[in-house]
């Protein structure tokens, strides 16, 4: 039996972040996009020219924008165009990729987020699965209350 609620629906579906990166730039004078070192952008699955929502930690600021890819190695993480009216230097920020899956497709699929440290490092990547709507409630599943440890390496 189909699930109505499902059939043929798409949803956004956050398949990769990179969280608590360092703003290492902001250059008003550039057409607008952020530029991201290309070692962050294999590790969270995000690619050049897709769309990315940043939700600046340090000020609450949230842009959507999308991706160009910077120098390799060099943690890169900088804020183009307008959208360095709301960020800083130093700042810190979530970068988030979305795509369109057909809601019946859900279940299973892997978010994944990327950790770094106060140079732009990965320190660590976690992988989430999404649950079935009959597993919701379960305690494996239940996130509420994480705190993220702010500990640099």
């Amino acid at each position: 039996m189909s699930k109505p609620h499902l059939d043929g629906a798409l949803r956004p579906f956050m398949y990769g972040k990179l969280h608590r990166v360092t703003v290492t730039g902001a250059e008003l004078n550039y057409v607008g996009s952020i530029t991201v070192d290309p070692i962050l952008l294999r590790a969270s699955g995000l690619m050049p020219y897709c769309a990315v929502d940043v939700v600046n930690i340090t000020n609450g600021e949230r842009i959507t924008t999308y991706i160009i890819e910077g120098t390799e190695g060099s943690g890169v993480i900088c804020l183009n165009g307008a959208a360095a009216h709301q960020f800083s230097k130093g700042d810190l920020a979530i970068i988030m990729g979305y795509e369109q899956v057909p809601a019946r497709d859900l279940s299973g699929r892997i978010s994944r987020a990327v950790h770094v440290d106060s140079q732009n490092r990965i320190s660590s990547i976690d992988e989430y699965i999404t649950p079935d709507l009959h597993e919701l409630g379960m305690p494996a599943n239940n996130r509420e209350g994480e705190v993220y440890e702010t500990v640099d390496a």
